[in-house]
């Protein structure tokens, strides 16, 4: 069940941390609007490596992300992970987990629904609302049981968390720390968010050798690397150093879209290689 928690988990972060948008021809000013632009992405999966004594022989997958929306209507994403584990033992399980979210443009609705499936048979289903308020995070969830949550009004929303990554990368930040609700494994979940961004890399520095390379409109824009870690709000904070249930490296363009994706569960680690890059016409506000 090692990665089957990882998977349910991933959907959330993967969610969180890639509000994805195509790019202008040039890169804007540090003070310009952050402008996320629609975008269809393939990141094939692989074990990278493994820690200790993980009983993790391979992984093999692809996830399929599919951003839509504009600054006016609001960010839609339909997202699927489907993913193989090998235990090297003849044991082989194939989760797939498919979501989709959608979060207003203010940054103070959001909407989701998930379904996980291991080897065929739904294990998990997640469907709710969140709403943000002066005082209070309400949530709504109607799946996996009927809930009403209330959780602290700094909490922040998947689109919003990748906007302030980028602004703050504009700005020369290089530490983000906020608690984040996605909405992931069974809806009732705030993480605590760090959030590390690395020095920026110029635009035509260190061509990729994946589809983001192949990209004439993203030869323009500068990068970042980033880290995120994510840990659970409920855990004792106070038994001294936490460990990340999870964390999520990548490179972040100026425009939001990401690759050389790393995904770090601790016993092991999985490698996503973006192979496929379509990007969308933006939408204008009307």
């Amino acid at each position: 069940m090692l990665l089957d928690r990882a998977i349910a988990a991933l959907g959330g972060a993967f969610a969180c941390a890639f509000v994805l948008g195509a790019a202008p021809v040039a890169a804007p000013a540090q003070d310009a609007p952050i402008v996320l632009a629609p975008h269809r992405a393939v990141y094939d999966l692989a074990l990278a490596y493994t820690r200790g004594n993980s009983p993790v022989e391979a992984v093999r997958g692809r996830i399929l992300y599919d951003f839509d929306g504009n600054a006016c209507s609001g960010y839609s994403l339909e997202f699927r992970q489907v993913s193989e584990l090998d235990n090297g033992e003849g044991k082989v399980s194939t989760s797939d987990l498919r979501s989709t979210t959608w979060e207003g443009s203010d940054a103070k609705s959001f909407t989701f629904k998930s379904q996980n499936f291991l080897d065929d048979n739904l294990i998990d289903s997640v469907d709710g609302r969140a709403e943000h308020g002066a005082e209070v995070t309400a949530v709504d969830l109607r799946k996996p049981q009927r809930k009403k949550l209330r959780l602290e009004p700094q909490v922040v929303f998947p689109t919003e968390h990748m906007v302030r990554a980028i602004a703050a990368a504009r700005a020369g930040k290089t530490i983000l720390s906020f608690p984040v609700y996605d909405g992931s494994d069974t809806g009732d979940k705030v993480f605590n968010t760090l959030t590390v961004i690395g020095r920026k890399i110029a635009p035509g520095a260190r061509v990729p050798d994946d589809a983001a390379g192949k990209e004439p409109k993203l030869a323009a824009v500068p990068r970042w690397p980033v880290t995120i870690s994510y840990f659970a709000k409920d855990k004792n904070s106070d038994s001294g150093e936490q460990t990340p249930d999870y964390a999520l490296s990548f490179e972040l363009y100026e425009n939001g879209i990401s690759r050389a994706l790393m995904l770090d569960y601790n016993d092991f680690v999985v490698s996503g290689k973006l192979t496929s890059l379509e990007l969308k016409p933006v939408k204008p506000c009307r």
